[in-house]
């Protein structure tokens, strides 16, 4: 996964990838010419006392060293451009892939899963990148190099070679197969730490209200417990790498010295060779060392790949149509809204929430949806924006398939007020205008005038330019769903779906803004779901659902008349007399 994420979003970068391995290619090279250098230095002018000579070489090294550092910055500049395009781009990737999921996926992955994948999970994979171009590139040029400069200087020696890096892979490979596991463990944990502390945050309220500080402290305390200790096993194993690599090290320095010392008094070596040989046994094993470092951060960027790649890989169970219908085709835009036999089922759920759900919700007709709770009253709501698909039967705009809808004639032609309405971090205009950018100043007072929302923003400091907080928090529930209601009769659709959005409202206000209504949308078709039956009993059409389907449809005093259910729910909140 980790390769196959890299190739395709690395692939627009392969000029620059070429450039950085040259650059990489010529600091490596500087970097193993020096020790030889060094050692005609040693050999050649302090043995032999030749000042001239010692100049001469040390000017080139110099030079040489001058190369090295032009091409160790230009590979570190155009490695860090290129690791963060590669983050841009994959955040950019999981972001557009998440936006068109339905709320099936959503469920399936969870908020915080998903906000840890674009963040963390991402600059795991962007920073081993950079490594991998700072690092990896040049580790196997300086260990192979190293390699044929070290039998330049001396064959015998360099017979230490053939034990000391198997050891050093063998020592590497072992720890690294025991970390994989535990950076797997590490990127859940952190999923986990960011439900609790999201929930904890959205439900501050709920946790005062019922005093339960302690308890949260303790869920959040267990799961920030759970990450460390996670933490802590996988940084006791990178902890112990690097004394395991630097004996290596260490031992093969002494035995080089020793044996070397030995061929330095038999004459089969000079001085100078010696230094040179220590060098590059220096530059062998610290491109293990750095091949180390990349390996210890390649199990937790294959973990993290995984994930990222899960996202990628997820398709919406809401498909865009192949073939759209373009707006001339729907009949004009009247609104007529018709379901045929829908039912809805969850993955692998036993029973369907939804079964063999037939109604049609005409223009200038206002349409209720009533029913107990769990009936499935959002969940039909929701199948009409496409939130989720039908699984069997279909919905019809304008005697259309909403599957084969132009998204863009989807959105003009209908307007959803969700159960929880919520608010963007802006301005009351910035959230009014979300459905219609170009709305004027006028049309968003008209708005906010039908949603009885105007004397609070007039009262607001700033009016339309008042800020809003992130989800609407400053204001309150009542006002966030008229604002939310405001937003959708700014784009004057001609379905309006309003999902229990007057639960928040008192009495009077709720009667004020229906009667305003009425004569905001006499020509659109009006879906509501509500629980409370004054909001409903004047609808032109009432529809009853019990345990996921249709067990009445009718006016008020029909239904009261000869639907049981409907009874039922209208008595539970009225006394008979006001009912009739």
């Amino acid at each position: 996964m980790l390769v196959r994420l890299i190739r395709v979003y690395l692939r627009p970068h392969n000029r620059t990838i070429m450039l950085i391995v040259l650059l990489q290619l010529v600091q490596t090279l500087a970097t193993l010419y020096l020790p030889t250098l060094n050692a005609d230095i040693i050999d050649g002018g302090v043995v032999q006392g030749d000042t001239g000579y010692i100049l001469r070489i040390g000017g080139f090294m110099i030079a040489v060293t001058l190369a090295q550092i032009v091409g160790a910055i230009g590979a570190v500049y155009f490695s860090a451009r290129t690791a963060m395009a590669l983050g841009r781009d994959v955040r950019a990737a999981v972001f557009d892939r998440v936006q068109s999921f339905s709320a099936r996926e959503m469920g399936h992955f969870g908020a915080p899963s998903l906000i840890t994948r674009t963040t963390n999970d991402v600059q795991q994979v962007q920073m081993l990148c950079l490594m991998a171009f700072t690092l990896m590139v040049s580790a196997p040029i300086m260990c192979i190099g190293g390699v044929i400069m070290a039998l330049n200087q001396d064959v015998p020696l360099s017979a230490l070679l053939l034990l000391i890096v198997p050891v050093l892979g063998v020592i590497v490979s072992l720890i690294i197969r025991r970390m994989r596991p535990l950076f797997r463990g590490v990127q859940e944990r952190i999923d986990t730490v960011n439900r609790v502390l999201r929930e904890q945050i959205t439900g501050i309220r709920v946790i005062r209200a019922f005093v339960r500080d302690s308890h949260e402290r303790d869920r959040f305390t267990g799961a920030n417990s759970d990450l460390m200790d996670i933490s802590l096993r996988a940084g006791r194993l990178m902890a112990l790498m690097f004394p395991a690599v630097m004996l290596v090290v260490n031992v093969s320095s002494v035995a080089v010295v020793w044996f070397g010392g030995h061929r330095i008094d038999s004459g089969g070596m000079e001085i100078g060779a010696l230094t040179a040989f220590l060098s590059y046994l220096m530059q062998i094993l610290m491109a293990v060392m750095m091949a180390t470092f990349m390996f210890m951060m390649v199990p937790r960027a294959e973990v993290c790949a995984e994930r990222i790649q899960e996202v990628l890989d997820t398709r919406t169970s809401v498909a865009p149509p192949l073939v759209p219908v373009p707006p001339a085709a729907t009949g004009g835009g009247r609104g007529l809204l018709e379901l045929r036999g829908a039912e809805f089922r969850y993955p692998g759920a036993e029973e369907p929430v939804l079964r063999e759900i037939s109604l049609i919700a005409r223009p200038g007709r206002t349409t209720a949806v009533i029913g107990s709770t769990g009936s499935g009253k959002s969940t039909l709501l929701g199948l009409v924006p496409r939130l989720f698909d039908a699984t069997d039967g279909s919905v019809h705009i304008d005697g259309v398939d909403v599957r084969d809808l132009d998204t863009e004639v989807m959105s003009q032609t209908i307007g959803l007020v969700p159960q929880k309405p919520y608010l963007f971090s802006g301005t009351v205009a910035s959230n009014l205008r979300y459905g219609k950018p170009d709305a004027t100043d006028e049309e968003l007072w008209r708005a906010l005038e039908t949603a009885q929302a105007r004397d609070f923003v007039e009262a607001m400091e700033g009016g339309l330019d008042a800020a809003i907080a992130q989800g609407g928090s400053n204001v309150s529930g009542g006002q966030r769903q008229r604002l939310a209601i405001a937003r959708a009769l700014v784009r004057k659709p001609s379905v309006y779906l309003f999902d229990d959005s007057f639960s928040a409202l008192d009495y009077a206000t709720d009667a004020r803004l229906r009667a305003a209504l009425a004569d905001q949308t006499r020509d659109a078709t009006v879906v509501i779901v509500a629980q409370r039956v004054s909001t409903i009993r004047g609808a032109d059409q009432i529809v009853v659902l019990d345990a996921g389907r249709v067990v009445g449809t009718g006016t008020h005093t029909e239904l009261m008349a000869d639907n049981q259910t409907y009874r039922e729910i209208v008595l539970s909140q009225l006394t008979e007399r006001e009912a009739a």
